[in-house]
């Protein structure tokens, strides 16, 4: 089976991909620090190796060891009110991340780069939805952390011969339909996870920053993908490259927006039971509303999403949450040693556990 890198791979996101990779015929191996991401969350079987996506050392390693042809990059910190906060550290990781493991890409001879990006480039869009080729003007350091990895990578395809798609998500929700994988983390900042929470009594409310937006009810808009669609997304990617396709930049949404109430209604189709929320300020780094213009990526990849409704969407969340939270509680944590690059083997780190 042809081996694919994927840093970040026992994420919320990369997780999803490394079962989609699997289920597509490729052997993926991940390398993930667990600053963020959950050792439980890689599948049995896939190799793991605890360790800095920037570290060009072992990222080099790890390509040749495993023979790896590509590399899906995660790895990212991505909490846009966060990095108002704390910039630096969204500086340090986001750009300074793709620095290193794209020396450690060049000095293996590896050419193929899947990226992680974010809407949050683009700001607050000049119009909707918002095209690949709208002006990227970031008012967070969150998205200006991302752009400035574009166009690292960009710079980096250009003097060493790399291929690479970026893929620029809208707001991914949702979990792995067959009950795999979710979000694992405590503490859910994001809407749709936050609704569950409240959904299922782990929180009093959902805070709902601002209502007095320029959209239809007042509160943020933004274009929620189901994370199984966009995980399928990067193999639809890595297959471009694969074939000997060309750098692409791509949205990854549905094209069609939902407020914060859409989503609070959703979430209480799924419970039965309306959600509590309460209103707050709008918070620094907000756009009011951020829609993708969706045609590209089907275009140039082929993509046809599978699960491109709210409803949907917020359902697999909330099963996920309800039916993963006891296995989350009980699960004993384990005390992995990160491998000294000279370490690494064919057959890589650790098994993976059931996700």
């Amino acid at each position: 089976m042809t081996a694919v890198l994927v840093t970040g791979g026992a994420g919320y996101i990369g997780s999803q991909t490394v079962l989609a990779l699997r289920d597509a015929g490729f052997a993926p191996v991940v390398l993930d620090n667990l600053s963020t991401g959950v050792r439980d969350a890689v599948p049995a079987g896939v190799p793991f190796l605890l360790g800095e996506a920037g570290d060009a050392v072992l990222v080099e390693q790890a390509l040749g060891v495993h023979r790896a042809v590509a590399v899906l990059h995660f790895a990212a910190s991505l909490i846009a009110p966060e990095s108002v906060a704390r910039p630096l550290a969204y500086w340090r990781n986001n750009l300074g991340t793709t620095l290193g493991l794209l020396e450690g890409m060049v000095a293996a001879g590896v050419p193929r780069l899947v990226l992680s990006s974010t809407a949050a480039v683009y700001g607050v869009p000049e119009a909707l939805p918002v095209n690949e080729d709208a002006p990227c003007r970031p008012i967070n350091p969150y998205g200006a952390s991302k752009l400035a990895a574009e166009r690292l990578a960009a710079d980096a395809a250009a003097a060493h011969g790399l291929s690479v798609v970026t893929l620029r998500y809208f707001n991914v929700a949702g979990a792995d339909p067959e009950g795999r994988s979710g979000r694992r983390r405590p503490g859910a900042t994001h809407l749709v996870a936050a609704a569950c929470d409240a959904a299922l009594g782990r929180r009093d409310a959902v805070t709902v920053y601002g209502a007095d937006y320029d959209t239809p009810d007042g509160t943020g808009v933004r274009d929620y993908i189901h994370v199984a669609d966009l995980a399928a997304a990067h193999v639809a990617a890595l297959r471009h490259l694969l074939a000997g396709g060309g750098s692409l930049t791509l949205n990854c949404g549905y094209g069609r927006g939902h407020s914060v109430l859409d989503v609070l209604r959703a979430a209480g189709r799924a419970a039965g039971h309306a959600v509590p929320q309460r209103p707050a300020p709008r918070r620094a780094g907000d756009p009011p509303a951020v829609v993708a213009a969706a045609d590209r990526i089907r275009h140039q990849l082929g993509w046809r999403p599978m699960h491109d409704d709210l409803d949907r969407i917020v359902a697999d969340a909330l099963n996920w949450e309800r039916d993963s939270a006891p296995a989350r509680a009980t699960a004993s944590p384990r005390v992995i040693a990160a491998p000294a690059p000279a370490a690494l083997s064919p057959i890589g780190g650790a098994a993976g556990a059931p996700a």
